[in-house]
């Protein structure tokens, strides 16, 4: 087995235990299967965007190959970081790797919120907050659909203590060190040296929203496009903390 074969196998070993250990469940997984290539758009939970790699996996295997999913670029800093992100097709940014995954008919995957929504306090959950429509410009560039993603249970894997981004802007440094000062409870103590609690995440997949009608310099249709697909996964939060609200109950 090669490198690229053995991260692989990790990847989907691992999160195949946090589907089972979540007990994730998901509607709409056919919307996926029927609309490909898109751009998948999702919550990001705290402080990891679980259920969005989950949801990675599961189409692995049901498409035969894994989702490009966006990281952030100052992950690139971490050494020999570079074999993880070949080895599973991640992207950083817009160029000939993403051109290609989408003449293959390969889904993209990012979580727009980033720091916004994962590093906050427990005080604040599952309110849907993108900085900037750069995602709709992506999905416009290369003509995909995008698709809406939100889980309940994303804000609930731990318990934030800090509201990473707010002590970076007191401390008048760039937004994208929310990541380092954030710590949360998990089941046996502090994160990151904790497993997150056993909650389930139960996740909801939207309709497609199209973006055809929209060029890459109109920026009022962006604006627009981008409030569109927000309310839209707002919605479906409030709509999957009902549905398993519901499940509980019966």
């Amino acid at each position: 087995m090669n490198a690229e074969n053995a991260i692989q196998s990790f990847w989907m070993a691992y999160w195949d235990i946090a589907r089972r250990y979540h007990r994730y469940q998901v509607d709409g997984l056919e919307i996926l299967e029927e609309y490909q290539p898109a751009l998948i758009v999702g919550y990001h939970g705290r402080p990891l965007a679980i259920d969005l790699c989950i949801l990675s996996t599961v189409l692995a295997k049901r498409l035969g190959y894994l989702p490009h999913c966006f990281l952030h670029r100052d992950l690139l800093r971490i050494p020999h970081i570079d074999k993880l992100i070949d080895g599973l097709g991640f992207l950083t940014h817009d160029d000939e790797k993403v051109a290609k995954a989408v003449e293959r008919k390969e889904h993209i995957m990012v979580p727009p919120g980033g720091a916004y929504e994962g590093m906050r306090s427990y005080h604040d959950n599952y309110r849907v907050e993108w900085p900037d429509s750069g995602y709709i410009k992506l999905a416009i560039n290369h003509q995909l659909p995008i698709i809406p993603v939100a889980a309940a249970g994303a804000d609930e894997t731990y318990i934030g203590l800090l509201d990473g981004e707010e002590i970076v802007r007191r401390l008048g440094l760039s937004r994208s060190w929310a990541w380092g000062p954030w710590t949360g409870i998990g089941l046996l103590g502090l994160y990151p040296f904790s497993p997150p609690f056993p909650v389930q995440l139960y996740q909801v997949i939207g309709e497609p929203i199209s973006t055809s009608d929209v060029e890459i310099d109109d920026e009022d249709g962006i604006a627009y496009l981008h409030d569109q697909v927000t309310s839209k996964v707002q919605e479906l939060l409030e709509f999957a903390l009902q549905k398993k609200a519901a499940s509980k109950n019966s």
